[in-house]
């Protein structure tokens, strides 16, 4: 292979692999996200120059370490004048020279670095993108585009985010374990909240968003790898696994929407499931139940479906039941709903959808509406359903979406 093929290819290797490694190291002392970003890139544009000709060194991650920490502390001196010491950055640099001298593992400090974006006075709106950029690596354009907001925008809101970790001096590191929970949350929340951009794409015709839900499996994959012990990341990653399993199966070959219900199970990933199911199984035993445990089990309790031919209702709507006690959520209500048309017929089930529709929220969303459409078809009455399923359509966005609730519409009067 030649010389500048192996030099490309290694240095993006270890930009997939290490990125967020290397910038939690090089910001760990000095909180400046932006000055190790900056530092690690012109360290990334050295090696390409300099690799062809000297060889890929044995330890690429240690290099462009010495190069970009040289890079931050010759930055620094130049903003504070020469005559001004850098001990920070120094100390961090003679500490760095002393690992690789001893040969020893370069540490591991992302998940530090994901606390720190998910920090309290970080603008929640902001730590997935942030967490996406600093962890991954992901460009300003790129996240904006998975987001649905311009450019400008979000660089201006990553460059405030990040500004804010330097100014107020947060600290890069795991909680003590009498925060870890409540700070954990935020972690998996924004983790959850990159997945879910992905998953909003589910014909996969927007690459852009297709990949972030593949960065977020993989984030959730570094926390449980960093945190194995904690019950919530695991089920964080089975519910992102249970969901990316069914794919493929929620458009049909002309691209139209196919529901839950009515897929067909051969088409769903049987590894991605067994892989969630294990994970399911190990956060069982750890005796401490949330939120995402409770979605990822109710996604388990739906692929029952490959084998027995039926998801598990009951389990299902006991599972919604727990998970509403914890989230108090309206949605949570909505879908329990239909869990319990599936147990005790559409007219409970309409019950319970008059019960949720006093949270006013719920005016909008469209999955309330087409949950009622459905639920008032089986129930016989057409023109109602015909009405539910006409504010649903006008709810909807997705176009596939939006011809499902219109053919159902039409069926209605075909019957």
């Amino acid at each position: 292979m030649p010389r500048e093929q192996e030099s490309r290819e290694t240095a993006e290797a270890v930009a997939r692999r290490s990125y967020g490694r290397l910038v939690a190291i090089l910001a760990a002392r000095t909180r400046d996200v932006v000055g190790a970003e900056d530092a690690l890139s012109e360290a990334f544009a050295k090696a390409l120059v300099d690799w062809p000709g000297s060889g890929v060194p044995r330890s690429p991650e240690a290099w462009l370490l010495t190069v970009a920490r040289n890079r931050m502390i010759d930055n620094d001196r130049r903003r504070r004048g020469a005559e001004r010491a850098v001990d920070h950055l120094m100390l961090a640099a003679e500490e760095l020279a002393a690992s690789v001298a001893a040969r020893t593992p370069i540490p591991d400090d992302r998940l530090g670095l994901m606390f720190a974006c998910a920090h309290p006075a970080i603008d929640p709106n902001v730590r997935a993108p942030l967490m996406l950029q600093t962890i991954l690596g992901l460009d300003a354009a790129t996240i904006a585009s998975a987001f649905l907001v311009s450019p400008a925008a979000m660089g201006q809101r990553l460059a405030r985010a990040k500004a804010k970790i330097r100014v107020a001096g947060i600290p890069f590191r795991v909680p003590d374990s009498g925060d870890l929970a409540g700070r954990l949350d935020a972690v998996l929340a924004a983790i959850y909240a990159a997945f879910a951009e992905g998953w909003s794409d589910p014909a996969g015709t927007e690459a852009k968003r297709r990949d972030l839900a593949d960065e977020g499996i993989w984030l959730g994959r570094l926390v449980v790898s960093l945190l194995p012990r904690e019950p919530e990341a695991l089920g964080l990653l089975a519910l992102m696994l249970h969901s990316e399993a069914r794919r493929g199966a929620r458009r049909n070959a002309r691209g139209d929407y196919v529901p839950l219900a009515e897929q067909d199970p051969a088409l769903w990933d049987a590894a991605l499931i067994d892989e969630a199911e294990a994970l399911l199984l190990r956060a069982s035993r750890m005796a401490m139940i949330g939120r995402y445990q409770l979605e990822a089990a109710i996604q388990s309790a739906h692929a029952v479906r490959r084998r027995s031919g039926c998801a598990d209702w009951r389990a299902i709507e006991g599972l919604y039941d727990a998970l509403g006690a914890i989230t108090g959520s309206p949605v949570v209500a909505v879908n329990r709903a239909v869990a319990l048309a599936e147990t005790a017929g559409a007219a409970a089930g309409l019950a319970a959808l008059d019960e949720a529709a006093r949270d006013a929220r719920l005016d909008d969303y469209q999955p309330y509406w087409a949950a009622r459409a459905g639920l008032l078809a089986r129930a016989g009455d057409g023109a109602a359903a015909d009405g539910a399923y006409e504010r649903a359509i006008g709810l909807e966005t997705d176009p596939a979406v939006r011809r499902f609730l219109q053919e159902r519409r039409a069926a209605l009067w075909r019957a």
